[in-house]
């Protein structure tokens, strides 16, 4: 299980040559819907209160859920879906394999979702050498690492780096095969029970982990209308959950697999960007997620998960936000 796979349910399949409806063309032959794949994390359960509230068409857009965001970048990548929702680091690992895909919505940050858990005896950044990292071997468990040692002053090989699925993470805390674990919930507050205290969480880490939608550009020509509708649908589900958090929690819980309750609490670890700052991420001339991508990249190019730094042409593309009031 990784940090995308959280609360998962079964999705699609990764099989059979790739078809393209959007690119098809024909006077008297219906649109397609422009499908976007998911998958059940909190993060983007704002486009299933979309479509729940009836804001979001099947005319116009259909979800199609996934088991991880894994397999929703493969759909994107072989041309499955013409949109997928990512996270930052993994939309840069499906530019530099040659697809030109680009965001058009930051769904929002981890603030305080993701953290650093460590053994007692682990109380600053500086004790972190020598010490053995639990921590998932995906892109951005990569990247959150690699942060964490830019910020400790150490190299790769001043810690040991134990590959744990999220699901291990408990357990190897238990039995003392790691000192540290980079980790989230439900398992960071099962690791505090054990004793586990925090020394870092994603508050600390502005601008690096970051769920976008992500849409390949030979998606966007002569789909405008419908990647106009989507984010309409999906500000208008931002300000319904803004005024009624309750009633919108209740809606999305079927979607998640838990209770009203657990929905609203998973939300408290993430920042959602509301439309005036997706303008700010995506429009004007120098776009706050192109300063993010560019610190990501450094990262992922130091942690050898990129070739070479990303190229950030045409990354953002902010032409299908709704106007700000």
């Amino acid at each position: 299980m990784n940090r995308r796979t959280w609360l998962t349910r079964s999705g699609g399949v990764l099989c059979g040559a790739p078809v393209w409806p959007w690119v098809l063309s024909g006077c008297t032959a219906p649109r397609e819907p422009v499908q976007v794949a998911l998958n059940a994390w909190v993060g983007y359960a704002l486009l299933h209160l979309a479509a729940e509230l009836d804001y979001l068409g099947e005319r116009e857009v259909r979800l199609q859920e996934f088991p991880s965001n894994t397999a929703s970048m493969m759909a994107l990548v072989n041309g499955q879906v013409p949109a997928a929702a990512l996270t930052l680091d993994e939309l840069l690992l499906v530019r530099e394999g040659g697809v030109d895909a680009r965001a058009v919505l930051v769904f929002g940050e981890s603030h305080g979702a993701d953290v650093v858990l460590t053994h007692p005896s682990v109380t600053r950044l500086s004790q972190l050498r020598g010490r053995r990292i639990g921590v998932e071997a995906t892109a951005l468990g990569a990247v959150v690492l690699a942060k964490l040692l830019e910020m400790a002053g150490l190299n790769a090989a001043d810690v040991i780096k134990v590959p744990l699925t999220a699901d291990q993470h408990v357990a190897a805390y238990a039995r003392r095969e790691v000192d540290v674990v980079i980790t989230f919930e439900p398992m960071a507050s099962q690791l505090r029970t054990l004793g586990a205290h925090l020394l870092l969480d994603s508050s600390r880490l502005p601008g690096l982990i970051l769920d976008v939608l992500a849409v390949r550009a030979d998606a966007l020509p002569g789909q405008h209308d419908a990647w106009r509708h989507l984010l309409q649908a999906y500000f208008r589900a931002f300000e319904h959950r803004q005024a009624q958090p309750e009633v919108a929690a209740r809606l999305m819980a079927p979607h998640q697999q838990v209770s009203p309750e657990e929905v609203m609490r998973a939300f408290g670890g993430i920042a959602l960007s509301d439309l005036a700052a997706n303008q700010g991420w995506l429009g004007g001339t120098q776009p706050r997620l192109q300063a993010s991508a560019q610190m990501v990249g450094r990262l992922m190019h130091k942690a050898r998960l990129l070739d070479r730094a990303p190229d950030l042409t045409s990354l953002c593309e902010p032409t299908f936000l709704p106007e700000v009031a």
